[in-house]
């Protein structure tokens, strides 16, 4: 039997909202997002894909020399994820649209951790190697790491990278959001400094928000009207504005509860209720064997 991470997590959203009827649990839940923390604003309509910000990424976070020389562009011809090596990378996608040439026109897009302002890898963190700072940073703390990988399946937009290839101290990597950097007066993420197009903004979020509604408004006509990380999970320290459909340039429909208030509404309603951790694998052995049923019916075998 095989199970998918989003069909696991897909039960767990059903769960979370059926414990949510019970009084007192979903209103429980208070939010720990920091008030006005640094993010980063991504002008997708001014990124011209040249790598810049992973070559400065890669330099400030001492990572190792990518296989493909930043300079090479030819990278671009295959969709990419961040990984142990890379806490960033420029994605390229044509959507359709064409320039007076006829010629179509691409959208690059950053990916890197969203730093979220509830983050579900802090939340599904056992022992608080993951924390979400003031300043909007997720830190990690390898000295309090033990390797248990929750944070990776727990993570809505699949970033956190593990060393599998490092048999000692193997640690998880993924954008540090240059905590250090951020962490001093006029400090910028190695990223936001080098964009030579400015594609990229640093400040508080709250002034980011502005500013990318300001763009919106002022020029309708460029920008499609959503802000992306605004309000996804319940909001993000990394901010996207577009004038393409962010669904064709790879961008997740995810919802705008944050993803702890499901896993701690569970746990809360659980122990609330003086239920047995017990129930907890109940619930969770009989999604598994409906998702078992389900799987053999579909490759022709006896439920």
């Amino acid at each position: 039997m095989t199970v998918s991470r989003r069909g696991f997590l897909g039960a767990l959203g059903i769960a979370g909202a059926a414990s949510a009827t019970l009084p007192g649990n979903a209103q429980a839940w208070q939010s720990k997002a920091p008030p006005d923390p640094f993010g980063c604003l991504v002008d997708l309509t001014r990124c011209v894909g040249c790598r810049k910000c992973e070559q400065a990424c890669s330099e400030v976070n001492d990572l190792p020399e990518p296989a493909v020389k930043f300079d090479d562009l030819t990278v671009l011809d295959a969709k990419r994820r961040p990984d142990q090596n890379a806490f960033t990378v420029i994605n390229r996608y044509y959507t359709g649209r064409i320039d007076e040439r006829d010629k179509l026109v691409p959208t690059f897009v950053k990916v890197q951790c969203m730093h979220c302002q509830d983050p579900a890898c802090v939340s599904a963190c056992i022992t608080g190697a993951l924390t979400k700072k003031e300043n909007g940073a997720v830190h990690y703390d390898v000295n309090k790491c033990i390797g248990c990988r929750y944070c990776m399946a727990a993570c809505p937009f699949e970033i956190p990278a593990y060393e599998y290839d490092k048999p000692i101290l193997p640690r998880v990597r993924k954008c540090t959001f240059c905590f250090e950097r951020i962490s001093k007066e006029g400090g910028k993420p190695g990223c936001a400094s080098i964009c030579p197009v400015e594609a990229i903004t640093f400040g508080k979020r709250s002034e980011l928000l502005r500013l990318a509604r300001n763009r919106i408004e002022s020029d309708p006509a460029r920008y499609i009207d959503h802000i992306y990380g605004e309000h996804e999970v319940g909001g993000t320290s990394w901010l996207y504005i577009s004038n393409v459909d962010f669904k064709k340039v790879g961008f997740q429909e995810l919802p705008t509860r944050p993803m702890p208030q499901t896993t701690e509404t569970i746990q809360s309603a659980l122990f609330s209720y003086l239920w047995s951790p017990l129930a907890l694998f109940g619930v969770l052995g009989a999604v598994m064997g409906v998702t078992s049923r389900k799987h053999d019916k579909e490759n022709g075998h006896d439920a």
